[in-house]
């Protein structure tokens, strides 16, 4: 159930701006964090703050169990089997560069493929540009359906004995599309491929379990989820990380050096060199704790709702065009539009002096915003503290912007 007081548990959402009371509808791009998130924080630099794994005073022993506390609490989260899966990267676009510039340019040649999708944000496309470019191997792309989804038949096809990886988000940033990971998963493992899932949509939004999925790697941020910025995770498989070499040398992240040479640590701490983001992952462990007690089940469910009522009353405007599947239970609580004739930079500007808060851009999609034929879009996405009203103060300001622009302001 989620709390009937949601919105007073976030600070920020008491603000008013221009004058209006804040309707914020930008999630995807970042959240909002609770008090008890912000409290957390703020008690660590004025109660403990010190360095981890390397004080034997009070201080740096209380922050190393906190630290590694809210390891443990990404671990049960995502249902990983150990803490030595769980690493503490800067967010998404640091996780899944690693196991790029790890993993890839070590087991891939000339020869080989990367398969990911025509809806991948830059940070799950870019990276394996590099590692193709660095290799010889070659990056193929899962082309989309008609609704913007992509079909298993498809999957079947653009796989085959030669790709050595696939990487895929689990749920679309821009059209809201939850993938059938798992699904992909098991057809990838089926032609000798391992599977890398961006799950920086999908962790905050809907349960995750990473051996359910069988992805051998997955990979989060803390700040869409109600956390802090700057915190992120890379899961992956011990087998695979235990023979991956780190990217990022330096303090903490050794076992031995020498004039010459040097040896690391054990997982996971091996992947991270120098003071860690000790702040941010002790705000991450505090926003998991918050989203537990809501229930994630609770989150998608309320989050379904919400779509499903945002489809429903934003249709009805004319000349406002919807991407991605209609079926509210295909996909997360992201809605991606145009109003014709008007620049959706200009639709983010008007609905802002009323104090809502959306999106406008390529969304970091630009291959995706091509198949789309559009340079970009505006994005309402909505999280577990928005409300019909909030979408009902979204319709009610794209109608007024539609006039507006309608009158010649």
């Amino acid at each position: 159930m989620i709390p009937t007081n949601i919105k007073e548990l976030f600070p920020i959402l008491n603000e008013k701006v221009n004058g209006h009371s804040l309707v914020y509808l930008d999630s995807a791009a970042t959240s909002q964090k609770p008090a008890s998130v912000i409290q957390t924080i703020d008690e660590y630099y004025k109660r403990y703050n010190s360095n981890v794994h390397r004080g034997v005073h009070t201080l740096g022993t209380m922050a190393t169990d906190a630290y590694e506390g809210a390891r443990e609490k990404v671990r049960k989260f995502i249902n990983a089997k150990s803490i030595e899966e769980v690493v503490f990267t800067r967010g998404t676009t640091t996780s899944i560069n690693t196991i790029a510039a790890s993993y890839g340019k070590a087991n891939l040649k000339a020869g080989d493929e990367i398969v990911i999708s025509m809806m991948e944000h830059h940070s799950n496309i870019i990276p394996w540009q590099q590692v193709a470019k660095a290799t010889g191997a070659t990056l193929k792309y899962i082309p989309l359906e008609e609704d913007g989804t992509i079909s298993l038949e498809t999957v079947k096809e653009v796989i085959t004995s030669n790709t050595k990886i696939v990487s895929v988000m689990h749920v679309s940033n821009v059209l809201g599309v939850i993938n059938p990971v798992k699904e992909i998963a098991k057809i990838a493992h089926e032609n000798g491929a391992v599977m890398v899932v961006d799950g920086a949509q999908s962790t905050p939004h809907l349960k995750v379990d990473v051996q359910d999925l069988d992805c051998d790697f997955f990979a989060f941020s803390a700040h869409k989820m109600c956390g802090p910025t700057g915190i992120g995770v890379m899961y992956g498989k011990k087998e695979y990380l235990e023979n991956m070499e780190p990217i990022e040398f330096g303090g903490e992240m050794i076992d031995f050096v020498g004039l010459q040479d040097s040896t690391w640590k054990e997982l996971p701490w091996k992947f991270e060199g120098g003071t860690p983001i000790i702040a941010g992952a002790i705000g991450l462990g505090a926003a998991i704790d918050f989203l537990n007690e809501i229930g994630l089940d609770n989150v998608e469910a309320h989050e379904h709702k919400l779509a499903a009522y945002a489809l429903d009353k934003l249709s009805s405007i004319e000349g406002l065009q919807i991407y991605g599947p209609k079926n509210p239970e295909s996909r997360a609580g992201v809605v991606t539009f145009n109003l014709e004739d008007v620049h959706p930079h200009d639709v983010a500007t008007v609905l802002d002096a009323d104090g809502i808060a959306i999106r406008a851009g390529h969304h970091c999609a630009q291959p995706l915003m091509k198949w789309l034929k559009a340079s970009s879009t505006a994005r309402a996405s909505f999280y577990v503290y928005n409300t019909e009203q909030d979408i009902d103060r979204l319709v009610e300001g794209l109608v007024k912007t539609k006039e507006y622009f309608s009158n010649g302001f």
